[in-house]
């Protein structure tokens, strides 16, 4: 399980592409891939960008609820080359309740993944924190629905641009109820996502980095080199259990987890 590389900063303008990226985002209209000009921008630069754009988001009223974790499973870290994950924080704005509406027209390329989520019960940071601190640290898990979106063009994303990009989030969507994880090995839990009633991917816990409390104990041991702690009440996203699938208006969305319950999301054009 590798943690970050610390490649030495280069980017000289981090918060002009932020800015840049921050306009995507309220105006919906994708950039061009920072690496297409830039191709030696590395992971240290994305998060450089990443620490520059989300002042400029909590500035506009948002707040930090918890952190996605995405490039959990072999298949995508190979697509993207790397031997890492790479993570990015969860905004209270992008919410959804368990099946509400989701608006297509606030997105650019939606596309939606089904990942298994804890909520922290208690405060957990880094140093070298193992699954088993991890796991002492959960409240317990909820099934979840990511919408991941992309503010450059076409999804041409390298490493360094999706980390900048917030690790592409776009929203999210989980479930009513924290389980507690008293006699649960998420490795085991199985998930079956639907489209408009048709099965159409299925996975299970162990996708995500073979564990997905392990996602959780990487994410607090990065976070922690970074002076940050995962806090009571935090949700943390371990990646998607199955290849993301895009979105249309008229679909709805259901995500079924073995003892985590249900969670579904239907998406519309636009709410007006």
């Amino acid at each position: 399980m590798g943690e970050p590389t610390q490649d030495a900063v280069t980017v000289q303008d981090a918060p002009r592409k932020a800015e840049a990226l921050y306009e995507a985002r309220r105006n919906r209209v994708p950039i061009a891939p920072f690496t297409d000009a830039e191709p030696h921008l590395t992971l240290a630069d994305g998060y450089a960008i990443q620490q520059a754009l989300v002042p400029m988001l909590l500035d506009d009223g948002d707040e930090i609820v918890g952190y996605k974790v995405g490039l959990t499973s072999v298949a995508m870290q190979q697509l993207i080359g790397v031997d890492s994950p790479d993570f990015g924080p969860v905004l209270r704005s992008t919410r959804y309740g368990n099946g509400a509406e989701v608006p297509l027209d606030r997105f650019i390329a939606p596309k939606m993944e089904a990942e298994i989520s804890f909520v922290l019960g208690e405060r957990l940071t880094g140093p070298d924190v193992t699954v088993e601190q991890a796991r002492a640290a959960v409240r317990g898990a909820v099934a979840s629905i990511e919408i991941v979106d992309s503010r450059v063009a076409d999804w041409r994303i390298r490493l360094a641009d999706t980390v900048a990009d917030l690790a592409s989030n776009g929203a999210y969507v989980v479930s009513d109820d924290v389980v507690p994880l008293d006699d649960i090995d998420t490795r085991l839990t199985g998930m079956v996502l639907s489209r408009n009633g048709e099965v159409i991917a299925t996975g299970a816990g162990a996708a995500a980095l073979g564990d997905p409390m392990a996602v959780v104990a990487w994410l607090a041991t990065v976070l922690g080199a970074r002076g940050v702690a995962l806090e009571p009440g935090h949700l943390v996203m371990t990646g998607a259990l199955h290849a993301a699938v895009p979105m249309a208006a008229g679909d709805t969305f259901r995500a079924e987890f073995d003892r985590l319950g249900v969670v579904e999301s239907p998406i519309v054009a636009s709410l007006g």
